[in-house]
């Protein structure tokens, strides 16, 4: 019998444990008889941290499963059924130990390898909804766009939690004026209330981003005091957004503290919106239509140029 096929039957098998060190135990004299195949040997050990996260409430031994987990499924070419299993064992351990980041990363994972009608419509919600407050509240979580074009927040929308889906975009576009407006919505989740400043810290950075990807390449020039309007911050606050931008890789560009200005010349790579992809598409149309008019000049002055 094939060494994964004998793991997915024996899966069915270990839930039925009462004792479940037993069923860790008998998980691990499995690895043992199929260490022919990697995936076979993720399998039983992915097995084995679901019953040590949620029957045993074991934490650090199901950080090194998934620690070990990653190892082997690194070594493997392509996505295999066991990648599902795992990025939810490794999303669901995130999630206990509140580190937002890495549950949006894992999360967003799983999603890209299980079909989502193979999800009942209360596991899809669920899955949108932590996965939205994880995009607000996850470090170095700025590009919102992938969660945003996926199917599963369409769950949401029908839901008391629809204010949620607004709130992204929100974010992904950096409007602060719908930010402060959906306060008495936000501000009933616990967590998303007390990081109120860090929420507005990355709202603001949103929308210094947003600012620069507007602006055509020829015109990134920021002034101190759009920024401020924009953002809604002091003018000497300002400053100090945009070195943060600069540290964490946002941005690009030079601060010129006498003119109170800002020169951009890149700004982070993200997944874009409908909104964003149509803006993208008007300054493609203008560029081309620069070239044109440089291509023309050319021809009409090319006469010049081969005379001189």
């Amino acid at each position: 019998i094939n060494p994964l096929s004998l793991v997915e039957i024996l899966a069915h098998i270990v839930v039925q444990f009462e004792d479940k060190k037993e069923a860790i135990q008998f998980l691990e004299k499995t690895e043992a008889k199929v260490k022919s195949s990697n995936e076979a040997v993720a399998l039983c050990k992915v097995l084995s941290g679901q019953i040590l996260l949620e029957k045993l409430g074991d934490q650090d031994a199901t950080k090194k499963v998934i620690e070990d987990v990653e190892k082997i499924l690194d070594d493997i070419d392509g996505i295999t059924s066991v990648h599902g299993r795992y990025y939810l064992l490794a999303s669901q351990f995130y999630r206990l130990q509140g580190k937002h980041a890495d549950y949006y990363r894992t999360a967003l994972r799983y999603l890209g390898c299980v079909e989502l009608s193979d999800l009942n419509r209360s596991e899809q919600e669920q899955h949108a909804f932590f996965l939205g407050l994880a995009a607000l509240l996850g470090e170095g979580v700025y590009n919102l766009g992938e969660l945003l074009a996926h199917p599963v927040l369409e769950t949401l929308k029908t839901t008391e939690n629809a204010w949620l889906v607004d709130l992204l975009y929100a974010f992904n576009t950096g409007d602060i004026v719908l930010f402060e407006k959906m306060t008495p919505q936000w501000s009933t989740i616990a967590d998303l209330a007390a990081q109120e400043l860090k929420l507005r810290q990355k709202i603001s950075l949103l929308c210094l981003m947003e600012m620069t990807f507007n602006r055509p390449a020829t015109d990134r020039q920021l002034t101190f005091e759009e920024i401020s309007r924009e953002t809604r911050l002091p003018i000497n606050e300002v400053e100090l957004l945009v070195m943060k931008a600069l540290a964490q890789g946002l941005v690009r560009g030079a601060i010129d503290q006498v003119a109170s200005n800002v020169h951009m010349t890149w700004v982070q790579p993200r997944v874009l919106d409908k909104q964003q992809i149509s803006s993208m598409v008007q300054r493609l149309d203008c560029w081309c239509k620069d070239v044109n008019s440089m291509e023309l000049l050319l021809e009409t002055k090319a006469h010049e140029f081969l005379t001189l």
